[in-house]
């Protein structure tokens, strides 16, 4: 009785304390309304099932109407507006998923085979890879002419396709075209677990992909308006991203293109391998850096030319008026660079900022940051499972958490007064190089959570690079970049362009010298998305709350930093189509066979094992260290793995030159793998994995240890849910309905 005594005392002491701490933080339980809403959306994300309109809709509507109904009769009691709080917060989170993924349509059944398409152009984008320019558009209310097709209304998703080289076809958004193309539909994961393009495609309103086999046949402009898609703005896009490479030629007009309207796809890849080992991937990518420079520089510009005024300068609202005139430059700038998941964030902080501006409110704030991340789990739940918004988010609130810790110290600091004038001038610049520093810490650092379990690298060199390229953004590459903006009517923007492109070389001269130095680019094997969860609510403790107890949230980050060391990696994977395998050995990577994206999928393996090189299946001999032997006994294409007490066949011959298998070569194997369907051949093997398996169960990865074997495959980690398309990837039908009576 006293132990239990004792124990009830000590959890009634915990109890009182929680609740002071609660009390004491009781203004910032507002900020986290966007992460209980994360919870109910990640909630929704992770299950392997789809729930029903009952569980989806009216069981998490029923919860919010409690939680509220708690919160208005025990709004006295912190336990119950927080409990109340959070309820109402997930389960809204959780429909607000499944309402947006209901909120599209099936994904049909594409051709199989070469198709001639009619459709209206909705998107154009060049990419230039290896040299090589790869035009590409997205093809909207297409038709297929096939017998079955005819008469059918049109596709209601979009088509990504990819023209000819030899094209010279030029298209515009709004154009008619008519092609031949060969389409594919959403490639199922390249390893179970790996990024989910057919989620991706469901949320995006997209189809699948092609190749054109032919030049483009322009019908003329549809008389179908696409404006609400964008098209006028896509057209001004178009022309002026054409304009700036022709007056900027080269890399650095095609960084400068990405700057000013967004169009990215002319970088080339050494360039933006460069720009991400020296971790400066995100001045590539319009984000919140971008729209806070150009705001900043046409606030100071408005303010400047209002306080000339003297009846302006003595009467009006000279600040509150540039903060607007700033906003509408920025919410200009974010639509003509395409409204990116952080140039939104951004805009909506902006926007905030200006009302509390306007109203004698604080500028930055936590609270702004939480209301854009509400607005946009609302409005767009599948944005949470982008690397963009979460690296986006947590470096904003880390910065505004830093600077609520820091920022009266480096006030003070600027405040001390120094009578020396040099020693002022000293003093200023010290003062900016600190405060450049702490904010390029404190996102860096945020972030890099984040890029190690999306991308699984981290640039060790990315704080010195930062110091040089940001300032230099801010005082002379973005300043240009408005005065471009202004002289485009003109046409003359070569006079901006110029001084420009001298900034931006600079910075491209940086981003070569720091990757260069020596482990500028450090690759790591891939986090699990329960440790990368961990790590985002470490974050979000230890920047949100204010007082010590914040410091709590240091364990679940250490934690889900270190998970990764704790997964078992697969010993063999298999692709999506059954034609590649591959075997892990050691740092090592071993490839056999074909996969029809064999080059997506063998770069997805590398970063997930994060091996440090990749070698091909030896043709005879032996391989992987003398455990992977090909091309004896069954001769060329098939090889034998010896994995710790395990016998594999790998049989990587296609069906049109496969051979039966002989008793003797199955005899004493505990897997077989082949690339083609196995049919009767070694019915004594436990585990067969043949063509078939992967056409019904997408890629598996195979987990060896001594005396476990253990077979994962995509479609359990998939679940069955909308966006999971039937085996081979097939859609629904686009069969005509029957006809009424």
């Amino acid at each position: 009785m006293l132990t239990a005594y004792r124990a009830f005392c000590t959890m009634a002491a915990m109890k009182g304390r929680v609740t002071e701490c609660l009390l004491a933080e009781q203004r910032r339980f507002i900020v986290w309304v966007p992460v209980c809403l994360a919870l109910g959306i990640a909630w929704y994300f992770s299950l392997s099932y789809e729930p029903a309109a009952l569980p989806g809709v009216w069981v998490p509507l029923a919860v919010i109407l409690s939680g509220w109904v708690l919160m208005w009769r025990g709004w006295l009691n912190v336990w119950c507006r927080l409990s109340g709080g959070v309820c109402a917060s997930v389960a809204a989170g959780f429909m607000a998923a499944w309402s947006a993924g209901h909120a599209h349509t099936p994904m049909p059944e594409l051709p199989r085979r070469a198709t001639e398409i009619t459709a209206v152009v909705r998107h154009v984008s060049d990419m230039q890879r290896d040299g090589h320019y790869i035009r590409s558009v997205e093809l909207a209310e297409a038709r297929f002419d096939t017998f079955y097709d005819d008469g059918m209304p049109p596709l209601q998703r979009i088509i990504r396709l990819k023209l000819r080289e030899d094209d010279p076809v030029v298209l515009a958004a709004g154009d008619q075209v008519r092609v031949k193309a060969l389409l594919l539909p959403p490639p199922f994961p390249s390893f179970p677990g790996g990024r989910d393009m057919q989620r991706e495609f469901w949320f995006a309103d997209v189809a699948g992909t092609g190749r054109a086999l032919r030049q483009t046949e322009r019908l003329g402009h549809s008389s179908v308006s696409l404006l609400h898609e964008g098209e006028a703005i896509q057209v001004l896009r178009v022309a002026w991203s054409a304009r700036i490479r022709a007056a900027l030629p080269g890399s650095a007009g095609a960084v400068a293109a990405t700057l000013l309207v967004g169009e990215s796809g002319s970088i080339p890849s050494v360039v933006r391998e460069q720009f991400a080992a020296a971790g400066l991937a995100h001045i590539l990518s319009v984000a919140g850096l971008h729209l806070g420079l150009v705001m900043m520089v046409l606030f100071w510009l408005s303010r400047f030319a209002l306080v000339l005024l003297e009846r302006a300068a003595l009467y009006w609202p000279c600040k509150a008026i540039a903060a607007c005139i700033a906003l509408a430059g920025g919410g200009a700038y974010a639509v003509i660079t395409g409204l990116h998941v952080p140039v939104m964030r951004s805009l909506i902080m902006a926007s905030v900022a200006v009302a509390g501006l306007c109203l004698g409110r604080r500028v930055m704030s936590m609270r702004g940051l939480a209301l854009a991340a509400a607005i946009l789990l609302v409005w767009h739940p599948e944005f949470l499972l982008t690397a963009a918004f979460q690296m986006s988010f947590m470096a904003v609130m880390a910065l505004i958490a830093g600077y609520e810790v820091l920022g009266p110290e480096l006030s003070a600091y600027r405040a001390r007064y120094v009578s020396n004038n040099l020693a002022r001038i000293g003093h200023r610049l010290a003062g900016h190089g600190m405060a450049l520093c702490i904010t390029s810490l404190l996102a860096g650092l945020s972030a890099l959570p984040v890029v190690m379990a999306h991308f699984g690298e981290i640039q060790p060199y990315f704080l010195i690079a930062n110091l040089i390229v940001v300032p230099l953004m801010a005082v002379w590459i973005m300043p240009w970049g408005l005065v471009t903006f202004v002289l485009l009517p003109f046409h003359l923007e070569g006079l901006a362009l110029v001084p420009m492109g001298w900034g931006i070389k600079l910075t491209m001269l940086i981003a070569r010298v720091v990757a260069s130095w020596p482990a500028a680019h450090m690759t790591f094997s891939g986090m699990p998305v329960r440790g990368l969860c961990l790590v985002l609510l470490g974050l979000c403790w230890l920047c949100l709350w204010r007082q010590r107890w914040r410091l709590l949230g240091c364990l679940p980050l250490c934690v889900g930093l270190l998970s990764s060391l704790f997964v078992a990696k697969p010993d063999i994977l298999i692709s999506p189509d059954g034609g590649m395998v591959g075997v892990r050995s050691g740092s090592a990577l071993w490839l056999g066979g074909q996969a029809h994206d064999a080059a997506w999928v063998s770069r997805a393996w590398r970063q997930q094992l994060a091996v440090s090189a990749v070698h091909s299946f030896p043709q005879q001999g032996e391989g992987a260290g003398g455990r992977l032997i090909c091309g004896e006994d069954s001769g060329p294409g098939v090889c034998v793995l010896m994995a710790h007490d395990k016998a594999i066949l790998i049989d990587l011959r296609s069906a049109a030159n496969s051979a039966q298998l002989t008793a003797a070569a199955c005899g004493g194997m505990d897997v077989i793998i082949s690339a083609a369907p196995l049919r009767g051949n070694c019915p004594d093997v436990p585990v067969r994995l043949d063509r078939f398996t992967a056409w019904r169960q997408g890629a598996q990865t195979i987990f060896i240890g001594f005396h476990t074997l253990r077979v994962r495959s995509g479609r359990d980690a998939q679940g069955k849910r909308p966006w999971v398309m039937a085996p081979g990837g097939h859609g629904l039908p686009d069969l005509p309905l029957a006809p009424s009576e």
